[in-house]
């Protein structure tokens, strides 16, 4: 009796710890037969977002059950807004050359006074060198003056991009929403 009690806690014991040591939360790493020359692109442009006027290129599409959304104020935790977006040369959207749109959406995502949101979106690239290619981005974006989104992807000649773009507000009307971020994007390509 004492024998299977002293065997059976053995077993318990053993199955407990081969299944901590097989609960890793990574694999090993391999290498694979890819490219290993990366090429690094930087680019500037300004992004314009127009949540105010009679032809926003942002608008409300979603928000909390029985809750106000104010114009100029991004909204409750939950609120959810599409945009397509000028990226221009220059911080004048009325003088400076478009070269591109960014098209997503962005999600109030914090319930504190750290206002944050999700940002998914992709940056099109219209004329130039880039016309055609595009990188995506999806991040964490908080509502500071200064910050900086991941770059997870691209298309044309930023395939397999990765990277981040360095956000500066230039303008923000805080009474309708509207701003102007001047964007650096480093880019790692093939």
């Amino acid at each position: 009796m004492e024998a299977r009690f002293i065997f059976a806690s053995f077993l318990v014991l053993f199955t407990a710890t081969s299944t901590a040591v097989n609960g890793k939360y990574y694999s090993d790493s391999h290498i694979i037969n890819a490219p290993t020359t990366m090429k690094k692109t930087h680019l500037h442009f300004f992004f314009h977002d127009t949540l105010s006027g009679d032809n926003p290129s942002s608008v409300l599409v979603a928000k909390p059950n029985g809750t106000v959304v104010e114009e100029g104020n991004v909204g409750p935790f939950g609120a959810v807004y599409v945009f397509d977006d000028p990226l221009t040369d220059g911080p004048d959207l009325n003088s400076s050359k478009v070269i591109g749109n960014a098209r997503g959406l962005y999600a109030s995502t914090s319930r504190g006074s750290d206002l944050t949101l999700l940002l998914s979106s992709d940056f099109e690239f219209t004329s130039g060198e880039f016309n055609g290619s595009s990188i995506s981005v999806f991040s964490r974006d908080p509502l500071v003056v200064e910050k900086e989104v991941a770059v997870v992807g691209g298309l044309g000649k930023f395939k397999m991009a990765k990277g981040f773009i360095l956000l500066k507000a230039i303008y923000l009307n805080a009474t309708n929403g509207d701003a102007i971020l001047e964007c650096h994007a480093t880019i790692f390509h093939q």
